[in-house]
C-alpha cells in the first residue's frame, strides 16, 4: 500500500492554504497513494501559541470542513486522515482527527487525548481532553491508529490501540523549535521526537506515521517569539526502520510503501504482545505508585 505524507506550511489564511492541500492531495493520488495524511490543525496557522477567545470562531466551520474534505476524499478516492477544530457545543471545542474512506464518507474520529500546555503550545486553553477513546479506526487500507501529536509521547496511547487492532499508528503533529533555544539542544528535541515514536512501531510490531508542519509561524499577540515547525515528517517499519523521511525546511509529498503482512513476520520473530505480564501492570492505572 503506497501512503503519502502532506508537510506543509501555512500560507496566509484558510482558503489558500486548503487549496495547496488540496493540490497536493491530488498530486498524491495520481502518483498512486491510497492513503493520505495530513498534519495536525492543517488549515489554519498554529494558533495556541497563545490564548485568544477570537479563535474558538475557528471551530464553528466544523461540519462544513467535514463535507469540503469529504469531498476532496472522493474526488482523489483515498483514505484522508484530516485534522480538524470541533465545536461540540458553546464553551466545549476538541482537537479532532476525522478519518474520510475512499467515497468520502466518514470512517471515524479521534478527539486528541492528551492535551498540553506549555510556552507556545497553550492546548488546554483550546480543547476539552477527548472522550471516544483509543478505538482504531476501520478503512479499506487497514485498521488505523489514530492519534495526534503530544499523544505520541505516551507508550500506553499507541499500546491500547495496537491491542486493539491496529494495523498502522498515525500521528498529523504540529511540534517545532523556538529560535532561541541552542543548536544542541534543538538536535536532541527532535530526536527524541523521532525515537519515541520508531518506539512505538518496535514495541508494538506496527508501522508508525508521523507528519509534521513545516515553516516559521509567529503569534500575533507578539509574547510568544514564534514556532520554527521542524518538519520531518516520517514513515517508519515494524523494527522502527526509516522507510521515508522529509527535511526541517521544505514542503513535501513524503511516500511509503506499507505491506501488512511484514507484521506477522515481525511479530513471530519478537513476540512483545505474548510475553507482556498484564497480571503485574496494575500500577499503570496510578498517577504515581508513591504509596504501592
Amino acid at each position: 500500500m503506497k501512503t503519502a505524507l502532506i508537510q506543509q506550511k501555512y500560507y496566509i489564511d484558510k482558503q489558500t492554504t486548503r487549496h495547496r492541500t488540496s493540490q497536493q492531495i491530488a498530486d498524491a493520488a495520481k502518483n498512486g497513494a491510497e492513503l493520505v495524511v495530513l498534519q495536525e490543525l492543517h488549515q489554519t496557522e498554529y494558533f495556541c501559541q497563545s490564548e485568544d477567545t477570537q479563535f474558538f470562531a475557528y471551530a464553528d466551520d466544523f461540519e462544513a470542513d467535514i463535507t469540503f474534505w469529504s469531498d476532496v476524499a472522493q474526488k482523489n478516492s483515498v483514505v484522508l486522515v484530516s485534522s480538524l477544530f470541533e465545536k461540540r457545543a458553546a464553551g466545549l471545542y476538541h482537537n479532532t482527527a476525522v478519518v474520510f474512506e475512499k467515497d468520502g464518507s466518514v470512517a471515524g474520529k479521534y478527539r486528541k487525548m492528551h492535551i498540553p500546555d506549555d510556552p507556545g503550545f497553550y492546548e488546554k486553553f483550546y480543547f476539552t481532553p477527548g472522550d471516544l477513546g483509543f478505538e482504531p479506526i476501520q478503512t479499506s487500507v487497514g485498521k488505523l491508529g489514530v492519534l495526534v501529536c503530544w499523544d505520541q509521547w505516551y507508550p500506553e496511547a499507541a499500546r491500547i490501540m495496537v491491542l486493539k487492532g491496529a494495523q498502522l499508528l498515525i500521528y498529523p503533529t504540529a511540534i517545532g523549535w523556538f529560535d532561541e533555544d541552542s543548536k544542541e539542544e534543538k538536535a536532541r528535541q527532535l530526536d527524541s521526537w523521532i525515537t519515541i515514536q520508531r518506539s512505538h512501531a518496535i514495541a508494538n510490531g506496527v508501522p508508525v506515521l508521523s507528519c509534521n508542519r513545516v515553516g516559521f509561524e509567529s503569534d500575533s499577540s507578539g509574547v510568544i517569539p514564534g514556532i520554527r515547525f521542524w518538519g520531518n515528517s516520517f514513515v517508519c517499519g515494524t523494527q522502527g526502520e526509516i522507510l521515508a523521511q522529509a527535511d526541517s525546511e521544505n514542503e513535501n509529498i513524503l511516500y511509503a510503501d506499507i505491506a501488512h503482512d511484514r507484521t506477522k513476520e515481525v511479530r513471530d520473530i519478537w513476540p512483545f504482545l505474548r510475553d507482556r505480564r498484564i497480571e503485574a501492570y496494575n500500577c499503570l492505572l496510578e498517577r504515581y505508585c508513591d504509596n504501592k
